[in-house]
């Protein structure tokens, strides 16, 4: 267990980021457990040949050989909300060379007792190492996640950060770390992640001290957790709202002949798609239509107080309104 103490003014500096490289670097434990997250079996299988053909990948796969934490400096945390991919795999590139033995020694040693032969063999080079993982992972970026998965997996983070901020501001912290995550307790200004097996840990408590606290959804994670040394600005990942529609062959069911009577069969379908907020472009790749097809739709639904709409950075997230909901039934 680790507790992390939080003040009043490391409440009000919490803060919400999503991270396509710790997404990256969580999604390798897929080629070796897939049973772990089911919803991502179907794009994984559908990537397979392609990740098997990776010139790094037996390096990458050494990266996840711990079933337990991964080396810090593989996730730089998130100076933004949504930082850009090639500034973070710069950012791991310029991770100081004195730091990266002791971090694979933290994350391998106490639980796997040795740290895999493709990363040892940095030891003696660790900016050569540094510079292969990040040729790798950018690699199996460009070639298995940012085509096809990572427009997905962007609007479940966007639609969950709209309604995690949400919550915040209409319950605080106590609305919103209840509902975060399984293994994640809040009480009396005392945030602790409790694990099922022990952790070796630098430390198990950790006062925050005007640091911020940032939190950041994941797809690959099934309860709460943090980073191996929370010594600069605590990070908690949580498993992202909503990632359970990342199945690729969830498609709504057809809209009862009323609702399709009254709204349109498109609109309809829409409509039942938007139990959790999506973006337009990631409806379209949905429904197999134009973006602009779609546009017009939801124009039509939210005038008609079916549907709310928030902007998250550049991007206009939908979702039923209580009135939407009402009609779906």
């Amino acid at each position: 267990m680790i507790r992390f103490r939080l003040g009043l003014a490391d409440l009000a500096s919490t803060s919400f980021a999503c991270s396509a490289l710790l997404e990256a670097v969580l999604s390798l434990r897929m080629w070796e457990h897939p049973g772990h997250y089911v919803e991502q079996t179907p794009w994984f299988r559908g990537m397979r040949q392609d990740f098997d053909a990776l010139e790094g990948r037996d390096l990458l796969l050494s990266l996840v050989a711990s079933n337990r934490f991964t080396p810090d400096f593989l996730t730089p945390r998130p100076t933004t909300v949504w930082p850009d991919f090639q500034d973070e795999l710069a950012a791991l590139v310029a991770t100081p060379a004195a730091a990266v033995r002791p971090d694979l020694e933290r994350a391998f040693l106490p639980h796997d007792r040795v740290v895999p032969a493709p990363l040892a063999y940095g030891f003696e080079d660790p900016a050569g190492l540094l510079g292969r993982i990040a040729d790798a992972l950018a690699e199996y970026w460009d070639r298995c996640l940012a085509p096809a998965w990572w427009p997905r997996a962007r609007s479940v983070l966007q639609a969950d950060l709209v309604h995690r901020a949400r919550m915040l501001a209409e319950g605080g912290a106590d609305a919103l770390f209840a509902d975060l995550a399984h293994r994640l307790h809040w009480r009396d200004g005392e945030l602790s992640i409790h694990w099922e097996r022990p952790l070796a840990l630098p430390r198990d408590e950790v006062d925050v001290d005007g640091r911020g606290l940032v939190l950041v959804p994941t797809c690959f994670a099934r309860g709460a957790s943090t980073f191996i040394d929370p010594g600069e600005t605590p990070v908690i990942t949580y498993p992202a709202r909503g990632r359970a529609t990342m199945a690729e062959n969830l498609h709504p069911p057809p809209p009862g002949p009323a609702l399709a009577r009254l709204l349109g069969v498109p609109r309809a379908r829409l409509l039942l798609l938007l139990d959790e907020p999506s973006s337009t472009t990631e409806l379209a790749r949905r429904l197999g239509v134009t973006a602009g097809a779609v546009s017009q739709h939801l124009r039509v639904l939210h005038d008609a107080r079916l549907l709310n709409r928030a902007r998250h950075g550049r991007v206009v997230l939908y979702a039923r309104s209580a009135l939407g909901d009402s009609l779906c039934g």
